[in-house]
């Protein structure tokens, strides 16, 4: 009988070791987060009834996140924001060029119910003012 009971409690150590390993990594694990910084700050005055700016270009931007059992990526504000940051850096801009009508576009794919890839795709035109 006390074989039987050791054998017991060898059990339940190992399955609170278990369960005590899935928390701590489920704790661990969250949602991401992406600090993202655009210094490119340029003041033009735009006088629409003029034609003072010359569009010379498009600009393009992507960003993917993966979630495994709906784990782990980034939130969908910060997927956009790396998508515009990645787009803005891309476009090179110089002197008085500036991006113009940004959009952004999601698509989600998901490759089997516990794996999901969201990517987003920022583009914009590329204006220069004269």
């Amino acid at each position: 009988m006390l074989s039987g009971q050791k054998q017991i409690k060898h059990i339940m150590k190992k399955i609170f070791a278990t369960l005590a390993i899935v928390v701590a990594t489920m704790g661990l694990t969250g949602c991401g987060t992406a600090f993202t910084a655009s210094n490119n700050l340029t003041q033009t005055q735009v006088v629409l009834s003029e034609k003072n700016f010359k569009v010379i270009g498009q600009a393009y931007g992507e960003s993917t996140a993966t979630y495994i059992c709906g784990i782990g990526g980034l939130s969908q504000k910060a997927l956009r924001n790396n998508a515009i940051d990645i787009m803005s850096r891309n476009a090179n801009l110089k002197g008085a060029q500036t991006l113009t009508n940004i959009t952004t576009h999601m698509s989600v794919k998901m490759i089997t119910p516990l794996y999901v890839k969201v990517t987003c795709s920022a583009t914009a035109n590329i204006v220069e003012f004269k």
